[in-house]
């Protein structure tokens, strides 16, 4: 056994020690600004990465231990590339006074909350300008570390992380059952779990997409085994942490059946509604859409088409036609949904989890808005597909951080060109050439 040990660290030694350092000085030394050195980092730990989960392909036990050792890295790090988790920390202090976090907006009353003064700054009058987006499940998140600690600032955010490396244990767990299920080798899971994007934009920067995606596994699992009513339960979960399963909802109809499908469809609803009961009140859902409008058509950020359309608007109309794309983008995505669901045979397990990544990537293709954490649920649904470009997209998503090199946000165009360029290109090949039939992909991956 020690020998074993020892042949293994000499092989992957120099791979661990890249990745240490480098989840140590972005995690602790690092500001967003910074985008070269960003970059920097982020390619060594990708590199690294790539050459562990290939170097130990025989080895889970050995990539399960770096999963959650370099997470354990992060763990006493405050977030620094993003400022949601200030949203995060108030919402749930809100709750914890009793208060109901759809109702107030934190730039109007910021001192509600203990240092809500403190937090609202952190948030930024963006994030602090609106009444809160998230999920009632989410808010049950936002609650636990103001239930333990109501004032610490920095102990709230370690909570918090460690709901969310919680949720990748349960990745692990239902990930491999879904890939037993499929017959496909374990090893893939872990182009999900040891991911640096995975690592430090749910772990690091408190992104609660991880916890969504979690319940998400144990929807399709229970969906896969035939236990329909309990896959109906956590997909409501699911959608009550992040509203985006929904869109897969139409495409689980050949799968079950009209009957079923209306059974499973009410089941989430009636759940979801039960879940903001605690929250009701008649300005509950003119504040939550509110916001909702708001980000389809008020944000723009690492788009692909939509710039192109902006542009098209700009030497057609002479003004941004944000307000008017907005408002057609989601009846576009619906439509392509259903034409997925209609002319795919998802009954059968593969076809169903690609239409699924076909439509993720066909709503952020459209979307105005795609900051790069978004990237995790195609991430994790190509973990059982084959398609591959979604982690191409883990590591060029990265590029859009260099719109924050400084102090006024300002977008550089030919870099989410590279990006989207890439990872289109990629998309294309596999679909024309790599992964057009999944009987292929799997014997690939054997």
């Amino acid at each position: 056994m020690p020998n074993m040990l020892s042949q293994q660290l000499k092989r992957n030694g120099i791979w661990i020690f890249v990745s240490l350092l480098c989840y140590g000085l972005f995690a602790y030394d690092l500001e967003r600004t910074n985008f070269y050195r960003l970059l920097l980092l982020y390619t060594g730990l990708f590199v690294s990465f790539l050459s562990l989960v290939f170097l130990n392909k025989n080895n889970t036990k050995l990539l399960i231990i770096l999963s959650f050792a370099f997470r354990a890295v992060l763990l006493f790090s405050i977030p620094n590339l993003s400022d949601d988790f200030f949203r995060f920390i108030w919402d749930g202090r809100l709750i914890f006074e009793g208060l109901n976090p759809y109702l107030y907006l934190p730039e109007s009353e910021p001192n509600l909350v203990a240092d809500g003064q403190q937090l609202y700054e952190g948030m930024g009058a963006m994030n602090g300008s609106h009444y809160t987006c998230y999920p009632p499940l989410n808010q049950f998140a936002f609650l636990m570390p103001a239930l333990f600690f109501s004032k610490q600032f920095f102990a709230s955010t370690i909570t918090m992380r460690l709901i969310l490396i919680a949720a990748d244990v349960g990745v692990l767990y239902f990930g491999k059952k879904l890939l037993d299920l499929l017959k496909l080798p374990n090893y893939t899971l872990f182009l999900y779990l040891l991911n640096p994007f995975i690592i430090l934009e749910l772990t690091g920067n408190l992104h609660f997409e991880g916890l969504m995606l979690f319940l998400l596994a144990v929807a399709l699992y229970y969906l896969f085994t035939n236990r329909w009513k309990l896959s109906a339960v956590f997909f409501s979960l699911s959608v009550s942490v992040k509203l985006i399963p929904l869109l897969f909802l139409p495409l689980f109809l050949k799968k079950l059946g009209l009957k079923k499908s209306v059974s499973y469809f009410t089941i989430v609803a009636l759940l979801n509604l039960l879940y903001f009961a605690p929250f009701f009140s008649f300005s509950l859902l003119e504040n939550f859409m509110s916001s909702i409008h708001l980000y389809f058509q008020n944000f723009e950020f690492n788009a692909s088409f939509y710039y192109i359309i902006r542009e098209i608007g700009y030497a057609i109309k002479g003004y941004n036609i944000i307000h008017s794309v907005g408002s057609v983008t989601p009846f576009l995505v619906f439509f392509a949904v259903l034409a997925l669901s209609y002319f795919r045979k998802n009954n059968s397990f593969e076809t169903l989890l690609s239409s699924m990544l076909f439509s993720i990537v066909i709503y952020y293709s459209l979307a105005s808005v795609v900051h790069p954490w978004y990237i995790a649920l195609p991430l994790f649904l190509s973990v059982f597909t084959g398609y591959r470009f979604p982690l191409v997209w883990s590591f060029f998503i990265m590029l859009s951080y260099a719109a924050y090199q400084e102090a006024t946000y300002q977008e550089n165009l030919y870099l989410v060109a590279i990006e989207y360029s890439v990872v289109y290109a990629v998309f294309i090949y596999e679909i024309m050439v790599g992964s057009i039939g999944y009987v292929q992909v799997k014997k690939s991956l054997a």
